[in-house]
């Protein structure tokens, strides 16, 4: 029945992984290297609720409805419209004899997979959830695989603290890389003699005030990285404080806005352009505010990979685009770390968890 990659769940369509399928089989009796979790808490993604949310209006007894409709027709919560997911926190409840994960039973977990490819089983109706936040308390089991990826939940923090960083903990990872690699290649021109002075690396984080655009824009600063948040409006410029070196006005879906306003605030385009934000339509902004050689990092499920693709070809803009996958070897604890170390982006997460 089971296989590292879970092939043994898939129902439909036959051949698939577990992300690509439709249909998963959620039942609870678990393979020798699968791993069955006591479900506490969903997190759902930022793209996938605002589209939920919009579509019906804020009705949070239809929002649950749907979810638990998702839920019970796919056999995981993967949302068919922006084909994202989340997140969950629970307790590890049976381990199967051949399971490589470094899990037992009694650990409470953060799966760091996405919904989308765990096969999962309400049994509470979500009764305990009005529907009008990300978070979900819930009762049910999930199924991780051999090559899935969880982490034991830190002491010293809340789990719906250590949830909400976890959901977004691939986006800092990246971002630091990249940031660093971008150093790492300044330097060496300097040394060898081929640059008339050190630049600066610099990065623009759309949607900056954030869960994901915050972490990135703290991991850009401690690498070394002058930063500036593109926000929507002055609450949110205000609710980022001080996180950024620079904070500009703009909506992400206008190009030329988002141009306007980074190449501003920085004083040129950006080096690296993240993209943080939950709605579509932001890629060619994206593209437009970063300079030639520059990369811009896609860290949305709202992305439209498509028009990012061609929208770079149109505007014959030499851009490296890379995807966010949310995973690099040790993005947990890095994640997890910032929160730490940052007194304003801990109080950030405390009031987006509270629901303020």
């Amino acid at each position: 029945m089971s296989s590292s990659v879970g092939l043994g769940r898939v129902l439909e369509p036959a051949g698939v992984l577990p992300q690509a399928a439709w249909r998963l089989d959620a039942s609870p009796e678990i393979g020798a290297d699968e791993v069955r979790v006591a479900v506490e808490r969903l997190n759902l993604d930022a793209a996938s609720y605002r589209q939920l949310a919009e579509k019906h209006e804020g009705n949070g007894d239809a929002i649950r409805a749907e979810v638990l409709e998702i839920v019970r027709t796919r056999g995981k919560m993967h949302n068919p419209v922006t084909g994202s997911g989340g997140m969950l926190i629970g307790v590890v409840e049976a381990v199967g004899p051949s399971s490589p994960l470094p899990l037992k039973v009694g650990d409470r977990v953060a799966t760091l997979v996405s919904l989308t490819l765990t096969p999962l089983l309400i049994t509470d109706g979500l009764a305990g959830w009005d529907g009008r936040s990300e978070q979900v308390p819930a009762t049910g089991t999930a199924i991780l695989f051999g090559r899935s990826v969880a982490a034991v939940l830190p002491d010293d923090l809340a789990p719906e603290l250590a949830l909400a960083v976890y959901d977004v903990c691939g986006a800092p990872a990246l971002t630091d890389r990249v940031v660093r690699d971008y150093q790492s290649s300044v330097r060496s021109r300097v040394v060898v003699g081929r640059s008339d002075g050190e630049t600066p690396v610099t990065v623009a984080v759309l949607g900056g005030a954030g869960k994901s655009g915050s972490l990135s824009l703290a991991a850009a600063r401690l690498a070394g990285a002058r930063t500036a948040a593109v926000v929507i409006n002055e609450d949110e410029a205000e609710r980022i404080g001080q996180l950024a070196d620079v904070v500009a006005i703009a909506d992400a879906r206008d190009p030329v806005a988002v141009s306007h306003a980074v190449t501003e605030a920085l004083g040129a385009p950006a080096t690296v352009t993240v993209v943080c934000v939950d709605v579509p339509g932001c890629e060619h902004g994206a593209i437009l505010a970063t300079a030639p050689g520059g990369t811009v990092i896609f860290f949305s499920m709202a992305t439209s990979f498509p028009a990012a693709a061609l929208g770079a070809e149109g505007l014959a803009a030499d851009v490296t685009m890379l995807i966010g996958n949310g995973y690099l070897p040790g993005h947990a604890e890095f994640a997890v770390d910032l929160l730490r170390r940052d007194p304003a982006i801990r109080r950030l997460f405390e009031a987006r968890v509270a629901g303020h």
